[in-house]
């Protein structure tokens, strides 16, 4: 799928959603690992589920996604909200964050490998990574359908090995599978 293809799909998707959508669990659990103060990036936004909570927390935030459809919803969500966002239409594999900038990054539900490194790189000392996003080993149909969009067993720490696990939680089909929380993995790492 071409990257115009892409974008298509994503702003099709948007403009059919209601509000923000739901902030992702690795936030809304471990929301009080936040700094108090600090540069935040929300890397593939989308509508600003998690952009929103964090400018709340007093953050300065930086919203990138690649659907300008996305990009309006966000920026409209942000002003009826009375809060200050940086929102950017931004292609992050054509244009990922650069070194040394941000002391939180965000990712939610998005996977693409080639980012892993940039990501590590635009993290200050001390600074935190939360990553959620879908694994594998699975018992719904959320989430891509195809396996390389997807995280094996444990992807998620080794991608970030180079990091300090502070929170990693990753059921896959463990005990029972109606209970729980399943489909994805999600960690909280800290730049040292």
């Amino acid at each position: 799928m071409s990257g115009a293809d892409i974008r298509q799909k994503w702003d099709s998707r948007h403009a059919e959603a209601d509000g923000p959508g739901e902030t992702a669990r690795v936030l809304a659990e471990n929301i009080h690992l936040l700094p108090t103060s600090g540069k935040v990036l929300d890397l593939a936004c989308g509508r600003g589920a998690n952009a929103l909570p964090m400018a709340d927390a007093g953050l300065e935030v930086d919203a990138w996604d690649r659907s300008p459809v996305a990009i309006q919803h966000l920026n409209q969500a942000a002003e009826e909200s009375g809060l200050q966002i940086n929102c950017e239409i931004r292609d992050v594999v054509q244009q990922p964050p650069v070194a040394d900038s941000y002391d939180v990054i965000l990712v939610a539900h998005f996977l693409d490998r080639t980012l892993v490194k940039p990501i590590i790189d635009a993290l200050n000392p001390g600074g935190l990574l939360f990553y959620q996003t879908f694994t594998r080993k699975k018992v719904s149909d959320r989430g891509p359908s195809d396996p390389d969009m997807r995280l094996a067993d444990n992807e998620l720490l080794d991608m970030f090995r180079p990091l300090q696990p502070r929170v990693y939680r990753e059921e896959l089909l463990l005990g029972d599978p109606s209970l729980g929380w399943r489909d994805m993995a999600m960690l909280v790492a800290q730049k040292t």
